[in-house]
């Protein structure tokens, strides 16, 4: 049963990154509305009562109004003023409850509107990377230049090396795993983290080098040490929340896996960060040539 959710989950991803577009949007969108649910679960758990409804409207408004700047039907104003109108919109909500909201329920729905929207919009920025300030003219010399790099191929591939990292981690750990790394979660070893980074790199060059990338030695030792480690951010995050709540999985839609946030978890700071190393890259393009 784990092996069969996992596949299914695992062609699920791979189908909307080929697919893209409004296809992607909508995928994305999905896996935070129910990560959302099982995230002010476990919040419910402590004691802590969000603002579920009107966070996760918030997310699906942000999300959706990301792809639409991106596409050129609304301006990039409209789209930055969803996450500032949306907090004081949870705010407004919470101070409108017969019993008004804590500082903890505050707290905790402005922090999954940034967890599970604003940080996984950058998936969808990543994917329509094309049309954001590469495009067919892309042409330079030296480190700046990624050669023939795609919205696709950098999804794809930031995908398949989150993916090897926790491969490499779990197996590494197992097999060798002696020293712990992290008292909020016992299981993951320093020999993990170094297997982990080792098989992300390993991905990282390879696909760079099959997507014709220049540089794809460079590129791909520097982003798989990057997603390796934001990966193992997100895992340790989420290990954290859970601890607090007392709960070993963050929900039970996925048999042998657990909750939708328990498959996600590594991928939620990572997009954020590759943008803006690529935003940099084409920086230094610019100012160089």
């Amino acid at each position: 049963m784990r092996f069969k959710s996992g596949l299914i989950i695992g062609v699920f991803g791979l189908v909307v990154v080929i697919l893209g577009d409004f296809y992607f949007a909508i995928g994305i969108t999905g896996l935070t509305y129910f990560a959302l649910l099982e995230l002010f679960r476990m919040a419910e758990f402590t004691g802590i009562k969000p603002a579920t409804k009107t966070t996760l409207f918030s997310c699906f408004i942000l999300i959706i109004s990301t792809y639409l700047e991106l596409k050129g039907i609304i301006g990039e104003e409209i789209s930055n003023a969803i996450l500032p109108i949306s907090s004081i919109g949870i705010c407004t909500w919470l101070l409108l409850q017969p019993k008004p909201g804590k500082i903890s329920d505050i707290a905790t729905s402005i922090f999954g509107l940034f967890y599970l929207g604003f940080l996984p919009s950058y998936w969808i920025r990543l994917r329509e990377l094309d049309s954001i300030f590469i495009g067919s003219n892309y042409q330079g010399d030296g480190f700046s230049d990624l050669g023939s790099i795609s919205g696709f191929s950098i999804t794809l591939i930031s995908c398949l090396i989150i993916v090897s990292s926790d491969i490499g981690s779990y197996f590494f750990g197992k097999i060798f795993g002696k020293k712990s790394l992290s008292p909020i979660s016992p299981s993951k070893t320093v020999e993990g983290l170094i297997g982990g980074i080792f098989c992300s790199i390993s991905t990282g060059i390879l696909f760079t080098y099959l997507f014709n990338w220049n540089n794809y030695l460079i590129i791909g030792i520097v982003f798989g040490i990057i997603i390796s480690l934001m990966a193992l951010v997100g895992d340790l995050i989420e290990s954290m929340m859970k601890r607090d709540a007392k709960l070993k999985d963050s929900g039970n839609l996925l048999p042998g896996h657990g909750g939708i946030l328990d498959r996600i978890d590594s991928y939620i700071f990572t997009p954020s960060l590759i943008y803006y190393a690529i935003v940099a890259l084409d920086f230094l393009r610019v100012t160089t040539n």
